[in-house]
């Protein structure tokens, strides 16, 4: 690999992990920085999460950057210029609204080399425009952008959904408490997980390959199962009957005309359609290296009381 300074934005839970998986690779590759940037509150912050990060940051070997993304584009420029490549683990940032394009420009005008997107997520181009979830279309356009030039080499990591959001209350669907599964859309559609420490080792893996993976969409995947498969693990694990209920499309879709601002409806109408949502995991990159990944019954049995 060429001479290559790294610029990482961001340290939340996707970006550590792709910090650390980074920083090590990065041991193995002499001619090769890391440099992470935070805002210069969260450096200095006493929030003890913040300050447990910000230590690990420095002990890995990597560089800390003062700065904030809210900044114009021309100082976001300024600082992109310095580096050969930017890894983006901002997640959507401000929301809706051109923050993933006003980074996506700064990184283009500034000449870096090789970007990696806020994209990890669902395939959005099957998923298509207008779709429940405003904030995709951005990310199509992102995209667009990007292939319309030729000067900065891209790469996409496709993820699907963080496996521990599908066990997350909020998301409606598995009820520990009441020992019930709400399947969205049918019992067999099926959704893509994979756990942030495996996107962040993939990730590395993903930088780092020779010959350099250039303008592409790559997908990595933990696992893939349906709402069924869920329901099974849920009772394997907790040695107790679910009861099981349906929310079919046509509910799933009243329930958002209903509620149409509601952040947890958009991404429920996202996951019942089943469209770009999920891919076997033979096929991706992790299941052709032979790169071993968390499936949801471990996540599950590790990380859940049942």
């Amino acid at each position: 690999m060429e001479n290559t300074s790294i610029l990482i934005l961001g340290a939340g839970e996707l970006g550590m992990p792709v910090i650390r998986n980074i920083a090590k690779k990065a041991k193995d590759n002499s001619h090769v920085d890391v440099t992470v940037l935070l805002r210069e509150e969260t450096i200095h912050s006493d929030d003890e999460d913040k300050k447990k990060n910000v230590t690990e940051i420095r002990e890995l070997g990597v560089e800390l950057l003062a700065g904030d993304l809210s900044a114009s584009s021309e100082k976001l420029v300024d600082i992109f210029k310095n580096y050969d490549a930017v890894v983006s683990c901002t997640g959507y940032g401000t929301g809706a609204g051109g923050f993933q394009m006003k980074l996506a420009q700064a990184v283009m005008d500034a000449g870096v080399k090789r970007y990696f997107p806020w994209q990890f997520g669902v395939d959005f181009e099957v998923i298509g425009r207008g779709s429940a979830q405003d904030l995709f279309d951005e990310q199509l356009d992102v995209r667009e952008l990007l292939r319309s030039q030729s000067k900065t080499k891209w790469v996409i990591v496709s993820t699907g959904m963080f496996t521990s959001y599908l066990f997350e209350p909020f998301f409606g669907i598995l009820d520990l408490e009441n020992k019930s599964i709400n399947a969205i859309g049918g019992w067999d559609t099926a959704v893509t997980l994979t756990t942030p420490d495996d996107i962040g080792k993939l990730t590395a893996e993903i930088f780092f390959t020779e010959p350099a993976i250039e303008n592409e969409i790559v997908y990595i995947a933990g696992d893939t199962i349906t709402y069924e498969d869920l329901a099974n693990i849920a009772e394997s694990l907790s040695g107790h009957k679910y009861e099981r209920t349906l929310s079919d499309i046509d509910e799933i879709t009243n329930d958002l005309k209903s509620d149409p601002t509601n952040f947890v409806k958009k991404y429920r109408s996202i996951f019942g359609s089943g469209r770009g949502v999920s891919w076997p995991v033979e096929n991706t990159f992790n299941g052709k290296n032979r790169i071993p990944t968390t499936s949801a019954k471990q996540w599950a049995k590790d990380n859940i009381d049942w």
